[in-house]
């Protein structure tokens, strides 16, 4: 330490004072064991940490010149990725045509101030399964809670935002990109009883002993299925699937959808500009062109043909109020574009899944949405709402038996909420699997907020047919 210069003085004091500005920033003070680590690098030097640099072998040297680079890199990458911006492509149709398949975003994690992670010990630039291997990328031990740091404000009204998968606490394995664990449950366990319920003659009560049967049935075939589903795993908040959608209701707001129009405390939202909805366009010929669908940017997989007959065609397209513009003016082409309805049965997959309403994807509500701090009374009507906020994202023994729902042993009908609760939606209506269908995002659930479109890629084209779209390149997300 006599030896130590000004010079490492200097350098030491400043690396350890912005050390703990952002321990102080991410409110972790376990961090502070770290500083004998900086003293050593900078001061005493007891620690040989470049001893790589005076091996006589010039391979094993060049190797670790490498190695100390790379583990510099992914430490690096991983301090980066948790609490500053995170890389994340869109996998799904669901904001079309405001973000497209193939957009690949920065992600601002200070927008909304970062999470401290869940799951510390973990592979950079890995959501929760290592690739070729498929392993799990993170260790579940130690798990922390929930911590956030100060960021640049909060989620509004109208934002577009990125969060872990609520319903993704539990997954199958063989399924889990394509739907989650409990619609799954849900629909074995109707499938198991394919007898139909008369649920508008039964009591709350008698309701809800049949969707406790439905789950139960639909859990153990679940389990006894891992040929087709594959193991179950329970993941913590942080390695749950990412997703990304539009914030239509705050905590606090009652939220209703009316004939496709969402009305937040009464009050008509603005639609987005790039709102899609699905609607069957009845043609004049046996086939719209390629061309056509490009202009219109209709990607194949949603080139769907619902009937045709060679001479005429009907097809089911997510259209925005642009696209059904243009193709209701080319009478030469359509002859008629009507709206598609939603299904009757689908009432059953909406959120909550355990009880029964007449509600669909475009008639939806009221819902209050949770908000920290408030009170609500609980009843056998509103239970099946909060009954997740309570039980599994603020860790709440919640039973509901003959005498009254108990929380943590304590018979009680109210409840204070610890956490604010978002709903989020995506743009393209009907092919959107969002808060309609899993309900509220907690906040510790919530990533970051989309800045910018760095790259997109058209999967329909080639590298020389315009696969790359220049338009989007360093598009702000709006």
């Amino acid at each position: 330490m006599r030896q130590a210069t000004r010079k490492q003085w200097v350098k030491f004091i400043i690396v350890a004072l912005l050390y703990i500005a952002f321990l102080v920033w991410v409110r972790c003070w376990w961090g502070i064991v770290l500083l004998p680590v900086i003293f050593d690098i900078y001061i005493s030097k007891r620690v040989p940490w470049t001893f790589w640099r005076k091996l006589k072998n010039p391979t094993a040297r060049y190797i670790m010149s490498w190695v100390d680079a790379i583990v510099f890199a992914l430490v690096a990458v991983y301090f980066v990725n948790v609490y500053f911006f995170q890389n994340y492509q869109i996998p799904s149709s669901s904001l079309e045509k405001s973000l497209l398949v193939g957009d690949f975003l920065y992600v601002s994690k200070v927008s909304y101030g970062p999470r401290v992670p869940n799951t510390p010990l973990a592979m950079p630039l890995t959501q929760n399964t290592l690739p070729i291997v498929n392993t799990d990328s993170y260790l579940d031990w130690p798990l922390w809670g929930y911590k956030r740091a100060a960021g640049l404000g909060k989620v509004k009204l109208g934002d577009i935002v990125v969060f872990n998968f609520p319903a993704g606490d539990t997954v199958t394995v063989n399924t889990q990109t394509e739907t989650d664990y409990y619609s799954i449950v849900y629909q074995e366990g109707r499938d198991v009883y394919s007898k139909p319920v008369d649920m508008d003659n039964q009591t709350r009560r008698q309701q809800r002993m049949v969707y406790d049967l439905y789950y139960a049935a639909g859990r153990k075939a679940v389990l006894a299925n891992e040929a087709k589903y594959g193991k179950v795993l329970w993941r913590p908040v942080d390695r749950r699937e990412n997703y990304v959608k539009r914030c239509t209701g705050l905590p606090g707001d009652t939220l209703q959808i009316v004939n496709g129009q969402v009305m937040v405390n009464g009050v008509a939202m603005p639609n987005p500009e790039d709102m899609q909805q699905n609607y069957y366009v009845r043609t004049n010929v046996p086939r719209i062109s390629e061309e056509m669908f490009r202009q219109l940017g209709i990607s194949k997989a949603d080139q769907g043909i619902y009937d045709t007959d060679n001479v005429t065609s009907t097809y089911m397209l997510p259209l925005t109020k642009k696209m059904y513009d243009t193709l209701a003016g080319n009478k030469k082409l359509v002859r008629d574009i009507t709206l598609v309805p939603d299904l009757p049965e689908s009432t059953w997959s909406l959120f909550p899944k355990n009880l029964y309403k007449h509600w669909d994807r475009d008639n939806y509500g009221p819902i209050w949405i949770p908000a920290k701090g408030a009170t609500v009374t609980l009843t056998e009507d509103n239970l099946p709402f909060y009954e997740r906020c309570i039980g599994v994202y603020e860790g709440n023994k919640l039973e509901l038996k003959d005498d009254g729902i108990y929380i943590n042993g304590q018979k009680t009908d109210q409840y204070t909420f610890k956490m604010d609760y978002y709903w989020m939606m995506g743009d393209n209506r009907h092919n959107s699997a969002d808060s309609r269908y899993w309900g509220f995002v907690p906040e510790d659930h919530v990533v970051g907020k989309p800045i910018v479109v760095w790259l997109s890629l058209d999967k329909d084209r080639g590298w020389f047919d315009g696969k790359i779209r220049w338009s989007r390149i360093f598009k702000w997300v709006r």
